[in-house]
């Protein structure tokens, strides 16, 4: 079977400044946007600059001393 033939399931993913707006540590966009330029975020134990970063099930982002799971259903 070629790949074009091939029905795949596409990968379940969420931006960075997404997720904050999601659970509640930025109230938009805009205001998520500046604690990751500053450094403030990490993504699975490393510090993440990039607001467009995607997200999958399984990855911890922590903001101060708040650490939230992603989870993708």
């Amino acid at each position: 079977m070629s790949a074009s033939n091939m029905n795949v399931m596409p990968e379940r993913a969420i931006k960075l400044d997404q997720f904050l707006k999601l659970v509640g540590a930025a109230g938009t966009g805009g205001q998520a946007k500046i604690p990751i330029q500053d450094g403030l975020v990490s993504v699975n134990g490393e510090v993440e600059t990039r607001r467009g970063r995607k997200l999958h099930s399984g990855d911890v982002v922590t903001i101060g001393d708040r650490a939230f799971p992603v989870t993708l259903d």
